[in-house]
């Protein structure tokens, strides 16, 4: 999604004329572009994230709308402190990217991971989360950001590739329809699972801003009627989709229903590989996915 971000930024900036750009010292082979579109406008602000962000909420405070791109730990969790309070606590529109969301720097380890940017930034006040599916997803997302004048987080990682027919971008897209149960998921992780046979009995929901506002009535009943809920995420369950998805349908359930949570639970081996190897260790994909839809449905 790097490549579709850098083209639809580039786009943007003939038709919004307050865009600047700041990476920490990030982008390689990616950003050129961008720097020679946005000129003084691109701001390269080095290994300082807390800097880089008090930078842009003084941009984004002075009229300009400010785009900080690194990978995802990086401008999510680093300069955690100075998103809440010099970006969110004042309400300025500082759009934050981060490259690599969940498992997306594999051999790279831990320090390179994020599996608890979504939680971690859609508490914070005024702040939403932009999760894209596809790699199409991004620059309509992207269109959204720009005249969204809250604080904003975009999510990016290898966009999915599936067979099935996609709706555009919005907070929640019905993929396909089954009657074994009901999987609601974020992210490009669900490709792994939209690609097995399994999923063919399986009514599946993709999930792509947070926080969640209201659940669309058709899954409500979806649900109500299987009795049996698949939650998938590259994040881990406690702060992520799982809990907040969770919340709310406990308000809008009228029965019981058994629920199976896939998420990141972290490096289970202690051990590191690729992004592929870090999901299928966590049952996001390969065999470890299969068997565990197959036992949860029967």
């Amino acid at each position: 999604m790097r490549v579709e971000f850098a083209q639809a930024i580039i786009n943007a900036f003939d038709r919004t004329a307050n865009l600047a750009f700041i990476t920490g010292d990030l982008g390689y082979m990616a950003l050129e572009k961008v720097q020679e579109k946005f000129g003084e406008r691109f701001i390269n602000a080095g290994v300082a994230e807390q800097n880089m962000i008090t930078v842009a909420a003084a941009m984004a405070h002075e009229g300009f709308l400010p785009w900080v791109y690194s990978i995802s730990p990086f401008v999510t969790l680093r300069p955690y402190e100075q998103i809440r309070n010099d970006v969110c606590l004042h309400h300025l529109p500082v759009k934050l990217v981060g490259n690599g969301g969940g498992y997306g720097y594999g051999i790279m380890g831990a320090t390179h991971h994020n599996i608890e940017d979504i939680g971690a930034m859609r508490i914070l006040p005024n702040m939403k989360v932009y999760v894209p599916f596809t790699a199409s997803d991004v620059a309509q997302a992207m269109a959204q950001m720009i005249i969204d004048d809250s604080p904003n987080y975009l999510r990016l990682n290898m966009g999915a590739k599936i067979s099935n027919e996609v709706s555009p971008f919005s907070a929640w897209r019905k993929i396909k329809n089954g009657t074994k149960g009901v999987v609601v998921g974020t992210g490009p992780v669900m490709e792994n699972l939209l690609n097995m046979s399994i999923a063919g009995d399986l009514e599946v929901w993709v999930l792509s801003i947070f926080p969640i506002i209201e659940l669309p009535e058709e899954l409500i009943r979806s649900i109500n009627v299987s009795k049996k809920l698949i939650t998938v995420e590259e994040h881990r369950g406690e702060c992520g989709l799982r809990e907040t998805l969770s919340y709310h349908l406990m308000n809008e359930l009228t029965t019981s229903i058994k629920m199976l949570s896939l998420a990141a639970a972290g490096y289970p081996s202690g051990r590191y590989g690729n992004q592929k190897w870090h999901q299928e260790e966590n049952n996001l994909a390969g065999k470890g996915l299969s068997d565990a839809l197959q036992h949860f449905i029967g």
